[in-house]
């Protein structure tokens, strides 16, 4: 007997698309079937990605979205329903980090880290949220009522990590949140999830794992490997999936173990 998971008909909004997990994401969606909207800052790279996915037979848009800028945030939303219907999915996923211990964090690292990851994370829910919950009263049209949101937190939310330490807790913020949005909404068919990658080799550490100091955190790893983004698509597809009803408030470790 084989399963698989359709998202045909479904429009997914994928922010921070443009690489790492959020391009894995957008590939392994619209290869479920769903309509993907890529959103980011970097065009040209949303752009590329566009040409690769209808390449291979998928539907995907761009929409250009800075997520530090709720004004942003509410115009890519709306451009995207206008341009391909209303919004069934969202990938929660954009994402930045400083490294540095806690006595050297200054200002601006603080709000770097903050605004992306916890105060846009959470008004990118609520733009989309509120469209997804006007449908479910009636005063929207839409053929899905509900919706499916998967925010991308981290294990730094679960379990501080050195020198990452305003990550971390942006990432917390980013599970709680989680928590409260799948209790206030869950009753209207709106299911809130979050996933917690672990060590994941994306084009941003990539360069690390080769280093005197990469090469000591990988040895303290359980299986002493880092991750790929595709080993995140079955926690992803699950959750996004129109028979996952019953998945709500959950907290998925996506770590290889790194957590035990």
């Amino acid at each position: 007997m084989s399963y698989s998971i359709n998202l045909e008909g479904r429009v997914a909004l994928v922010t921070g698309a443009s690489s790492g997990l959020g391009a894995q994401f957008a590939r392994t969606l619209s290869q479920a079937g769903a309509c993907v909207v890529l959103a980011g800052r970097r065009i040209e790279r949303l752009k590329d990605l566009r040409a690769e996915i209808e390449g291979n037979g998928g539907d995907a848009h761009v929409v250009q979205l800075d997520v530090t800028d709720v004004a942003s945030i509410r115009a890519a939303v709306a451009h995207a329903e206008t341009e391909v219907g209303t919004l069934d999915i969202l990938i929660n996923n954009s994402g930045v980090s400083t490294t540095q211990r806690l006595t050297d964090v200054t200002e601006n690292d603080y709000d770097f880290v903050m605004d992306t990851n916890t105060r846009g994370a959470f008004f990118v829910a609520q733009e989309v949220g509120k469209r997804m919950l006007a449908r479910a009263r009636g005063a929207a049209p839409g053929s899905f009522v509900g919706g499916r949101i998967v925010n991308v937190a981290s294990m730094a939310g679960l379990r501080v990590l050195g020198q990452i330490g305003v990550y971390a807790m942006s990432k917390a913020a980013v599970i709680h949140m989680t928590r409260a949005m799948a209790l206030e909404w869950g009753k209207y068919g709106i299911n809130v999830n979050a996933i917690c990658p672990g060590y994941i080799d994306t084009e941003i550490n990539h360069h690390h794992w080769s280093t005197e100091q990469g090469k000591k955190l990988i040895d303290l790893l359980p299986r002493k490997r880092v991750g790929q983004p595709q080993d995140l698509d079955t926690a992803l597809l699950m959750l996004c999936a129109n028979e996952s009803h019953f998945i709500n408030g959950a907290v998925i470790q996506a770590d290889d173990g790194f957590g035990v």
